[in-house]
């Protein structure tokens, strides 16, 4: 897989089989990112359940100020430890050995931009939804992959989505589907 704007772009990035493991495609991140805006100097992130790592890498090779990739298995984080350390990416990337409920369970820092990207069909976002105000900023987005189309998420409503094969993506602002407080 490849970045595909920023400053690493097209730096390749390796990483496992694992199960579970579906890095977001090319074409639904550069619609994200379109979304996002190409620049994100100054916001920090939170890759949630990282995986393959292509959203918070993506989100550091565009400037973002802070960027911590969260997962749980051995295997994949040794993949992004490599990965992060092959782009030279330096003190603005965090990788935590978590589970995305613990890691949630408090934190000191709200996030300006949340990937929400769990393994499907096993409840996380349900789980996530009333932590959330704690590790999102109050006019934070989140970004959300799905089974499923998503109206909202807590007090995040989606404002944009769409559909990559069987994926449903969707961007999210507090307040209502208006993007109004």
């Amino acid at each position: 897989m490849r970045i595909i704007g920023g400053a690493w772009r097209r730096r390749l990035l390796r990483f496992p089989d694992s199960p579970g493991l579906r890095p977001t495609p090319d074409r639904v991140r550069e619609t994200l990112f379109n979304w996002l805006g190409n620049d994100l100097s100054g916001l920090s992130c939170l890759d949630l359940f990282a995986g393959s790592g292509a959203l918070g890498f993506e989100a550091a090779s565009r400037g973002a100020d802070r960027v911590v990739l969260v997962d749980n298995s051995p295997k994949v984080l040794a993949a992004l430890k490599l990965n992060a350390s092959t782009l030279g990416v330096g003190g603005r990337l965090e990788i935590v050995r978590s589970d995305a409920v613990r890691f949630a369970t408090p934190i000191d820092q709200r996030f300006d931009v949340l990937f929400l990207d769990p393994p499907f069909a096993a409840g996380w976002i349900e789980r996530l939804a009333a932590k959330l105000p704690d590790i999102v900023a109050p006019d934070g987005v989140i970004y959300a992959e799905a089974e499923r189309v998503l109206e909202g998420c807590g007090d995040w409503r989606t404002v944009r989505s769409g559909r990559a094969g069987q994926v449903f993506y969707h961007l999210m602002r507090r307040g209502d589907a208006d993007g109004a407080e």
